[in-house]
């Protein structure tokens, strides 16, 4: 120290560094809260999503093991109907009234007989049995599951494939939710339609993206939302339970299902799946 009285200048010189210094601080504070905020808000918005799909597997699971349970008391009785259903028209056969009744009842036992495989279907968690599979070999199995309904509706299916890497998974129940994305393509369509099923690499190069795409009427903007809810149908014959179906297998593996469409341009669903880790393929 010099002992030199110091001056205004430097006075107001040492003020000024102090004040930038502080403002430069409160600035940066400012940031890093601002920063936590929005950090908090990602975090809860993300914590209420995860609630809420936890809320909704729950209530998906209490639905399904009621479900099951019903469909199990249903199932049994229905067998024997039919089956009374038949005698009877064997029986009654020189009264065309009375077998066309007796048709009519087993047309209706068939209709809530695949109503309870449905409930059944949706209601199975089951452990899956998973295995690493190319893509490309499970859409050939579904397509040579649906190419005959597809031809009794004069409907074309085009298959597009690109190189992808194995995925983990239960090539059964995977097929089942792929036809009945593609069965309910084929019934979309008019006479002479056409159905693509696409398999590639997801956009964001993370595993493997299942696309079915119809050239039907498409879906109305306030259905898309709905579709895979259960019991949630538009059609006559419907059981509103195949789209759920789809849900859940997409689900338990990992993965997640898009609808997209745009009224009279038809609709498509992507499934995308997570692809095998190196050491599961």
């Amino acid at each position: 120290m010099t002992g030199r009285p110091t001056t205004d200048g430097e006075r107001e010189h040492a003020l000024t560094a102090i004040i930038a210094a502080y403002n430069e601080v409160t600035e940066r504070l400012k940031d890093a809260y601002d920063r936590l905020q929005r950090e908090v808000r990602r975090l809860r918005e993300e914590l209420e999503h995860k609630n809420e799909e936890l809320r909704r597997r729950e209530r998906l699971a209490a639905l399904g093991e009621m479900a099951a349970g019903l469909a199990h008391e249903v199932r049994n009785p229905l067998g024997g109907i039919a089956l009374q259903a038949t005698m009877l028209e064997q029986e009654l056969g020189d009264r065309p009234a009375a077998v066309t009744m007796s048709r009519r009842i087993r047309d209706g036992v068939r209709m809530l007989d695949r109503l309870v495989s449905d409930v059944l279907g949706f209601a199975q968690e089951g452990v899956l049995e998973l295995a690493p599979a190319p893509p490309a070999a499970i859409v050939e199995r579904v397509v040579a599951v649906v190419e005959s309904t597809a031809a009794q509706r004069g409907t074309r299916l085009v298959i597009e494939s690109q190189p992808t890497e194995n995925i983990l998974c239960d090539a059964d129940r995977l097929q089942r939710a792929l036809i009945n994305l593609v069965q309910n393509a084929i019934q979309a369509c008019d006479d002479g339609g056409r159905v693509t099923i696409f398999t590639g690499v997801a956009v964001d190069g993370c595993g493997v993206v299942f696309r079915v795409t119809d050239d039907g009427p498409g879906i109305a903007v306030e259905n898309l939302e709905r579709i895979f809810n259960p019991f949630f149908t538009t059609k006559p014959d419907g059981t509103g339970l195949g789209l759920s179906i789809v849900h859940r297998i997409v689900e338990a593996h990992g993965g997640r299902i898009r609808a997209t469409s745009a009224p009279g341009r038809g609709a498509t669903f992507e499934l995308y799946l997570p692809a095998a880790r190196r050491s599961e393929a």
